[in-house]
Order: structure tokens, then C-alpha cells, then sequence
């Protein structure tokens, strides 16, 4: 377990922070920017989590998905090289397939789609395709990690590619039962 005793140190002040390893770097590295963007889609879906009081089954995978982010922000602040002196915690493919089994269920009973859509309709709706952007920035930071020689486990990309997935899917099924998706309409107002 993580014990905080303090939570203001002053070690950052000088604009560095330390990865899981103990390595000093940036803050404005690539590493730590990865991370942090997986932080805030954990706020961000925290936010979401306000208005899935009657969406029980949804409410309980976001839960779940928060708890999978901070595993994430751990496997992406531990640097693959030099090996860590301790085992790592990794994202695994099984939670990659889990997320694709949750779509698959998700989107079962929703109507197949005929224009793109808009944010919008109920609170949870927005607030999921507002974590869905924040989710594709992470995952465009992790890349951009990759991008510059670092190793990072593939199962981390693949699962904020299939999150993302995820969490349209989750917001149309929000809109499913009331509101309805927004849809895009080309040219409507020209």
C-alpha cells in the first residue's frame, strides 16, 4: 500500500519530478505527460461518475476502470529500462479483453449508428464523451512516449485505444434509455 504522510514536499519546485524508479526528470517530459493525461481522464470519468446513479452496471465498470487508470499511471511512471528492482505493475492484455467484452455487451442493444454524434443529451452521456477526448489525448501521449525510444507495455496503449471505444459506447447507452444520441447534422446550418 501507499502511505502519504505529507503531501506537500517542495521537491518539485524547481520544475522536476520522480518517475517510480526514483530517476528525476521534467515535468514536462514525455513519461510524465503520459501519465498525467491519464490522471486527469481518471478525474474527468470521477466527474462522470455523479450522474450514473440509476446506470448501476455502468457506474460499477467505471469504478472499475478508475482503479485500472491508477495500474496504468504506475506502468507508464516505471520506466521499462534500467529493469526495476522490483516487480513492476504492468498493464495485462485480460484487461484489454475485458473492456472489448463490456463494448460487446454496451453495444448489443444499441441502433447501429447513421451520422456521427455530438456531446450532449443526459449528464452522464456528456460526461462520458468528455472523458472519451481526455482518454485519446492519453492515448496519443503514450504513443508520443513510444515515439521517443521509450518502451511502454503494449497492452497500455491498446487498452486506452479500446477505453476510449469504451467510453462512446457507454455514452450512447447513457443517451439509450431518454435523451438519445445527438446526432451530427453536415451542412445544417449553413
Amino acid at each position: 500500500m501507499v502511505v502519504l504522510n505529507k503531501i506537500y514536499t517542495r521537491t518539485g519546485d524547481d520544475g522536476s519530478t520522480r518517475l517510480a524508479s526514483g530517476e528525476a526528470v521534467s515535468k514536462s517530459c514525455a513519461r510524465v505527460a503520459a501519465y498525467g493525461a491519464v490522471d486527469e481522464l481518471n478525474a474527468v470519468i470521477g466527474v462522470a461518475r455523479l450522474h450514473s446513479g440509476q446506470n448501476d452496471r455502468i457506474d460499477a465498470m467505471l469504478g472499475r476502470i478508475q482503479n485500472e487508470l491508477f495500474d496504468l499511471g504506475a506502468d507508464l511512471s516505471t520506466p521499462h529500462e534500467p529493469a526495476p528492482k522490483w516487480e513492476a505493475l504492468r498493464i495485462i492484455d485480460s484487461q484489454v479483453e475485458r473492456i472489448e467484452a463490456e463494448i460487446d455487451w454496451m453495444n448489443e442493444s444499441l441502433k447501429p449508428l447513421d451520422s456521427f454524434i455530438l456531446s450532449g443529451g443526459a449528464p452522464l452521456s456528456a460526461h462520458l464523451h468528455l472523458a472519451r477526448t481526455v482518454c485519446r489525448r492519453a492515448e496519443r501521449d503514450a504513443v508520443r512516449l513510444v515515439e521517443t525510444g521509450e518502451t511502454v507495455t503494449p497492452a497500455a496503449v491498446r487498452y486506452l485505444n479500446r477505453l476510449s471505444d469504451h467510453l462512446f459506447v457507454a455514452a450512447r447507452r447513457a443517451n439509450a434509455n431518454g435523451a438519445g444520441d445527438v446526432l451530427w447534422k453536415p451542412g445544417a446550418t449553413r
